[in-house]
């Protein structure tokens, strides 16, 4: 069972930059497409980014696109979501997720439920 294990949230003014990070432990990182979601206080959990597993397909969030970078490094066992531009609507907690046999592009629309594996989430609180 892989562990997933977000960091580098925290709080940040109106166009600033944050890079999360999402270690994996005990699972096949580099068989895993992955995935970036946040949860903004009142929402519904929504998609932001998603890489394969070899690092060459990457889909984003249009609301996301141009500021954020979704990125892998596999001999880290680590996945990277670096946030530039931050905007206060960016404010939530951001989840990594991995799925073994999902590819990251079905990640956009996929039930969210069906995804193999979750972290706990990293909140990143963005002020105006």
């Amino acid at each position: 069972q892989a562990q997933l294990t977000e960091s580098g949230g925290g709080l940040v003014h109106d166009g600033d930059s944050l890079r999360l990070s999402c270690e994996v432990l005990r699972g096949a990182f580099t068989k895993y497409d992955m995935a970036w979601f946040r949860q903004a206080p009142g929402k519904e959990r929504e998609f932001v980014a998603a890489i394969d597993e070899t690092g060459r397909d990457i889909f984003y969030a249009d609301s996301v696109k141009g500021r954020f970078t979704i990125s892998r490094d596999n001999a880290k066992n680590t996945l990277y979501l670096q946030m530039n531009n931050l905007k206060p609507e960016d404010t939530a907690r951001y989840y990594c997720a991995g799925d073994r046999h999902l590819h990251a592009g079905a990640m956009v629309t996929f039930p969210q439920g069906k995804i193999d594996y979750w972290g706990f989430g990293t909140l990143v609180t963005v002020s105006s």
